[in-house]
């Protein structure tokens, strides 16, 4: 692991940390923006509109964002995480799409050779989960009453002192848009070098001498808001490391940056805190309740 830090601050060690930290940043890029867009526009030109338009039909809004989820992509749960923080969409749709969210793990499957019918099972799961979960995060919230009404992004530039109200729709939208991203390049820059400097073998080796702590600690590392966390447990599951319920785990709480932009746009700490032990104990119950069935890739 010292090897490892002293190479990562060779000259070639920081431009492959640069370069990475660029690329994985610049991919969120048109999900952040188009979802600043739309919660610009619902502002400025059709806010009663639209709040009466999610109001009449958000009860399904769970089921489209576990499907929308599965998309081998890294960026739909941070444009879900700042309409969530705009009112515009459910807590349930918001953890439905976190849940479904997979990042790199079909492109690692696929490049692996994993059959079909294995990429298919894991996929089910995953929709399954994030299905279920959603629905039942926005029934039981309805039931306690603790639903949190419509936020506005008044409120969320009131929230991040920019006063962008005095702007135009698009003006707005991009000023939102490069906030996040230089936020998101910073982490991914600081993550991608403790990525880095903790090779894959010691994190299976520390899998291997906890076998029974699997589930919880693929969770937390499924957590990790940049897309090698998806790559890591995906590996680690192909290689025999950890089991599929494991892997399961750290998928569904994974959700890409989806976090890290719930945290940066949301300003309730206690709602963001709440997603996320949500997304902890549904991944170490699937990832349990998988294995204890049986399946495998």
């Amino acid at each position: 692991m010292k090897e490892r830090f002293f190479e990562l601050f060779t000259l070639h060690g920081l431009s492959h940390l640069l370069e990475h930290a660029v690329l994985d940043s610049l991919k969120l890029l048109p999900f952040l923006f188009l979802s600043y867009l739309v919660m610009e526009f619902v502002e400025h030109r059709a806010k009663e509109r639209t709040v009466g338009m999610i109001s009449s039909c958000k009860g399904f809004a769970p089921a489209a964002g576990a499907a929308l989820g599965l998309l081998p992509q890294c960026g739909f749960g941070a444009a879900v995480a700042g309409l969530y923080s705009g009112g515009l969409v459910t807590a349930g749709t918001l953890v439905a799409v976190f849940l479904s969210t997979g990042d790199e793990m079909l492109p690692v499957m696929i490049s692996n050779s994993v059959p079909a019918s294995a990429i298919g099972i894991t996929l089910a799961v995953k929709f399954v989960a994030a299905l279920l979960f959603g629905f039942a995060l926005d029934f039981a919230l309805k039931l306690l009453k603790k639903d949190r009404g419509h936020s506005t992004v008044e409120e969320l530039c009131e929230h991040e002192g920019c006063n962008c109200h005095s702007r135009g729709v698009l003006r707005s939208a991009l000023k939102h848009t490069f906030q996040v991203f230089l936020f998101i390049f910073v982490f991914n820059l600081v993550m991608g070098a403790a990525i880095e400097i903790v090779s894959e073998d010691f994190i299976a080796g520390f899998f291997s001498s906890v076998p029974w702590l699997a589930y919880p600690i693929s969770s937390l590392v499924g957590l990790i808001p940049n897309c090698a966390s998806s790559v890591l447990i995906t590996s680690l599951a192909l290689e025999g490391s950890i089991s599929f319920g494991a892997m399961i785990s750290g998928l569904l709480s994974g959700s890409g940056v989806g976090l890290l932009v719930l945290f940066k746009t949301n300003r309730s700490l206690k709602q963001n805190f709440g997603v996320l032990a949500y997304l902890i104990v549904v991944g170490i119950i699937c990832g349990a309740f998988v294995d204890l069935l049986g399946l495998k890739i």
